[in-house]
């Protein structure tokens, strides 16, 4: 086979997984926490990290992305990393890492808030916290269904159907347990599939699977990175002020021997170019310097 020759291999070496494959290691890896800590911690940490409506009223806002990563048995995981497996991948290429993320994440956190509000208005009806990826899953789902509307998925791996009948249909389910919450249709979280489908389908709509189509909230980081920055104060230094060195009269400057003319006369004054600038030497000091000058020609 050709790809079997040298030059047809793969050099690059490692190669990054995807994100899609990172979320589905990261959701195993916390439900195996899960499991491990209904055995032996018996914590409460999932009623922090599953979303409740009493604790997001309270500020516990957190539970809007930690919701997404609990799962409530282990056909509840299946099916997600399923889907992630699936749509995740293609929907990734087709995004970008970031903007992959940001609709995952977004769909989640869509899905989690209407599940929210139906259990604040209902709360009979729906169960007191809700937790799972399925609604980003669920937001993934559409975002490939719309990209993909003529591509043929099966169905329970088995029936061929368009990925865009497949879409609404799965909404449709959504929509109708949504409004009529009875026990039959399970205990999948309905209102959190249906939140989930309508931010894929508004990512969408909107445009921001291109990337030429700025994502919301970017013009907010944009004002702020070009923003006019208050200038640093400029800092003065103040250097100590040299004092004036002691010079011996103009007219007797051949009388000093030159060493201590050199250290007595002149060192002063090279600290004070050091410290000042030439600009700063009165007339006498040059004149200094010139007579040392002489007294170097001689010697």
């Amino acid at each position: 086979m050709i790809s079997d020759r040298p030059y047809m291999r793969d050099r690059r070496g490692f190669v990054a997984p995807s994100v899609s494959v990172v979320l589905m290691v990261v959701l195993t890896v916390v439900f195996a926490l899960q499991c491990i800590n209904d055995v032996y911690l018996r914590s409460l940490v999932d009623r922090w990290l599953a979303l409740t409506p009493d604790a997001l009223a309270h500020g516990y806002v957190w539970q809007l992305l930690t919701f997404q990563f609990l799962h409530v048995d282990i056909l509840h995981l299946l099916g997600n990393l399923l889907g992630l497996w699936f749509f995740g991948r293609f929907v990734e290429n087709v995004l970008g890492k970031q903007r992959f993320l940001l609709a995952y994440f977004g769909a989640g956190v869509a899905g989690g808030l209407l599940q929210c509000l139906l259990m604040l208005l209902f709360p009979a009806h729906f169960a007191p916290f809700v937790f799972g990826a399925s609604a980003g899953v669920m937001g993934v789902f559409a975002i490939f269904c719309r990209l993909e509307a003529d591509s043929q998925i099966r169905w329970n791996f088995i029936l061929p159907i368009r990925a865009d009948v497949l879409l609404w249909i799965t909404a449709g389910i959504s929509l109708f347990f949504t409004i009529v919450p009875s026990a039959r249709g399970g205990s999948a979280a309905h209102a959190a599939h249906l939140g989930g489908i309508i931010a894929g389908l508004a990512f969408v709509r909107f445009g921001w699977h291109h990337d030429f189509k700025p994502l919301p909230g970017a013009g907010v980081l944009e004002w702020f990175q070009r923003r006019p920055r208050r200038a640093k104060p400029i800092v003065k230094v103040r250097f100590p002020k040299a004092s004036a060195p002691k010079v011996a009269r103009a007219d007797r400057f051949e009388d000093v021997p030159a060493a201590d003319f050199i250290s007595r006369e002149v060192d002063p004054i090279l600290d004070k170019i050091a410290a000042h600038g030439i600009h700063s030497l009165t007339e006498r000091e040059r004149k200094i310097l010139e007579a040392a000058r002489g007294k170097m020609e001689k010697h």
